[in-house]
């Protein structure tokens, strides 16, 4: 930076090195993603004027008290085309006006790019207070910037001056308060074929202005005022700030009446519902901050798109900064609304995008273990109210099973899961519940509820007492295999071929499972359904069955299971479906099995088919999915009809 010799001598001129007029086409057209923010950013820095005149007061005697009426007035003049933001803080003297409104031009491009280059390896680099791009934002908006200060306790006032072209100058000028004005000289809006600047807000109007600041400066702690003078105002009429100050998530709870916890609500959610829980959290240590969150009394409409409106809204001091923000919340509580507001969070430059470091990760952290703790408080005494947020809720809360092994534990003893008894049990209730020499925890998924719920595995468990999990949601499919054991119970899936099933056989006549062996009917069954081809793809067995008590046969699998609903998702997402290693188990006391195995030595080869047929379909259908050759099926069962 240069200074040059000016025509009136009480004026200092100052020149930006050459790189300066990139930096500010970089801030305007690449850092800043929304013009709205020119006006936070200038607000924002009100406010600090103003807080660092508070502060400076306890130690200064000659600035006691002046903060005590903070106020920050935006003007709007559309027939100069200006709008003035001022305060009464803390003001600048002539050196730190150059130091602060210099310091982008005293860097330049190459230190700037150095800096977001260092601040992208740290993490840690707060580039707002560095190199004041906060106040560059006023170019988005503004040809010309002008800034009248005086300094409180100080005698001058000072005049900066910049068109954002290389240059600005610094000269005394005439303020009578402390304090100071941002005066941006608005730029002539591009028209279009119509007459009218396509995708561009009028700054100069009133209610903009108003609009602007309730978005994102409603809860800075000192009164916002709008003065529109192109607006007729009536005699006598006494402004009101713009901005409400009610910061609820810093009050204490004993101050805020339930009206305004669900007016705030509706402000952040636009859910006209009461939400169904609310939390009022504040952390204090390392990291600080405040935070007020809901659960909603309904899902909303994009809960399970992936490009919905997820996270929650982001302030810094109270001044706005994001809606959404998915890097304070994990994804499988995107359901949770509400503020998170911190002292010390790392922006990037714009002031728009979280740093990726230490104190968001720990901010995230303890936002997940606080709804938590507050959905096990829920459970353990509003049960009621805990089983409609499952029903809401559980299926996207099961996902973090998956993606958060920290809260692993946690999250799985808060899931309630149907059984085969009817009803919903949460794991510790199964788990105290076993059988005598039960060791495991078993489960059906891979279809709907109702499917699940009429299969013909879960026979011979009803019969002996044992409860089944059903799993319907196809989630269920990845969190089990994932979790693998709970309590140090594995979990197993009654589809497996090898399953032990605690408690007394009681479930078939020995005498005729004795003569379904003796007759030799299963291996039979094998042979005339290799012979089958395609309508009994993937099925490498037939065996007698020790787990079916009212149904003649069903599928059981070798290997991992692959239920229907896998089959399907890995058919949407164009992946190789897994290779399906079936056995089909035949019930031995059954009525139509033990026909066959009396007459298996009376049928021929043909005949023998035909029943594998039959029990293929049967067992597909009693599964809940399709028959491979429908056409096949329908014609086979025709014809044993037909010869019955």
């Amino acid at each position: 930076m240069q200074r040059e010799e000016a025509v009136d001598e009480n004026i200092e001129k100052f020149e930006f090195q050459s790189e300066a007029k990139q930096v500010l086409e970089l801030m305007i057209h690449s850092v800043y993603s929304n013009p709205d923010i020119f006006l936070r950013e200038l607000i924002s820095n009100a406010s600090d004027a103003i807080d660092k005149l508070r502060i400076e007061g306890l130690r200064d005697d000659r600035l006691s008290g002046l903060a005590k009426d903070g106020k920050i007035t935006v003007t709007v003049d559309r027939e100069s085309r200006t709008i003035t933001v001022s305060d009464n803080g803390i003001g600048m003297s002539r050196d730190e006006l150059v130091s602060y409104l210099g310091t982008i031009a005293k860097s330049g491009t190459k230190e700037f790019v150095r800096a977001v280059q260092e601040a992208a390896t740290s993490g840690n680099a707060d580039l707002i207070g560095q190199f004041g791009i906060g106040f560059y934002s006023s170019f988005i908006v503004a040809d010309k910037v002008t800034v009248l200060t005086k300094r409180a306790a100080g005698d001058e006032a000072w005049m900066w001056d910049s068109s954002g072209d290389g240059t600005y100058t610094v000269e005394p000028c005439e303020r009578d308060a402390y304090g100071t004005d941002v005066v941006l000289h608005v730029k002539e809006r591009p028209d279009d074929a119509d007459g009218e600047a396509e995708g561009a807000k009028d700054y100069l109007t009133g209610w903009t202005v108003r609009e602007v600041i309730k978005r994102y400066s409603d809860f800075v702690s000192y009164p916002i005022y709008v003065d529109d003078t192109g607006k007729e105002k009536k005699e006598g009429a006494k402004p009101e700030p713009v901005n409400s100050m009610k910061a609820l998530w810093v009050r204490p709870e004993s101050e805020v009446t339930e009206d305004e916890y669900k007016d705030f609500y509706r402000h952040v959610t636009h859910d006209w519902d009461d939400p169904m829980e609310r939390i009022v959290y504040k952390a204090e240590g390392t990291t600080e901050f405040h935070a007020l969150l809901y659960v909603p009394s309904r899902p909303p409409v994009d809960l399970f798109y992936r490009e919905g409106r997820h996270g929650i809204q982001l302030y810094i001091r109270r001044v706005f900064i994001m809606n959404d923000c998915r890097d304070l919340i994990p994804e499988y509580l995107r359901f949770v609304k509400g503020v998170v507001d911190s002292e010390d969070l790392s922006l990037n430059v714009s002031r728009e995008l979280l740093q990726q470091d230490r104190r968001t990760a720990m901010i995230k952290n303890s936002v997940t273990r606080k709804v938590l703790d507050v959905l096990k408080k829920m459970r353990d005494d509003r049960l009621d109210d805990f089983r409609k947020f499952w029903t809401l809720f559980g299926v996207v809360l099961k996902e973090g099973i998956i993606s958060d092994p920290k809260n692993r534990e946690a999250l799985m003893k808060l899931c309630l899961l149907e059984t085969s008894d009817g009803g919903r049990v949460s794991l510790d209730e199964y788990v105290s519940s076993m059988k005598p020499g039960q060791k495991d925890i078993f489960y059906l998924s891979g279809g709907t509820s109702e499917t699940l719920s009429a299969s013909p595995k879960l026979e011979a468990f009803r019969k002996r007492g044992v409860p089944v999990l059903l799993l319907s949601d196809p989630v269920d499919e990845l969190w089990v295999p994932t979790a693998g054991k709970f309590a140090d119970h594995d979990f197993v899936s009654i589809s497996s071929e090898d399953v032990e099933i605690p408690g007394e056989d009681e479930s078939q006549d020995r005498e005729s499972a004795k003569k379904a062996e003796e007759s030799g009917i299963a291996s039979k069954l094998k042979e005339a359904v290799s012979k089958l081809g395609g309508s009994a793809s993937g099925i490498e067995d037939v065996r007698l069955s020790s787990r079916l008590v009212d149904s003649p046969a069903t599928f059981v699998q070798k290997g991992e299971p692959v239920s229907l609903q896998m089959k399907r998702l890995f058919k949407s997402l164009g992946q190789e479906i897994p290779s399906d290693k079936r056995v089909l188990e035949i019930n031995p006391s059954h009525p139509l099995i033990e026909k066959i195995a009396q007459k298996s030595d009376e049928i021929d080869s043909d005949g023998l088919k035909e029943w594998a047929v039959l029990l293929i379909g049967l067992a597909s259908i009693a599964d809940g999915e399709p028959v491979e050759n429908s056409k096949e099926f329908t014609k086979t069962l025709a014809c044993l009809l037909e010869k019955a």
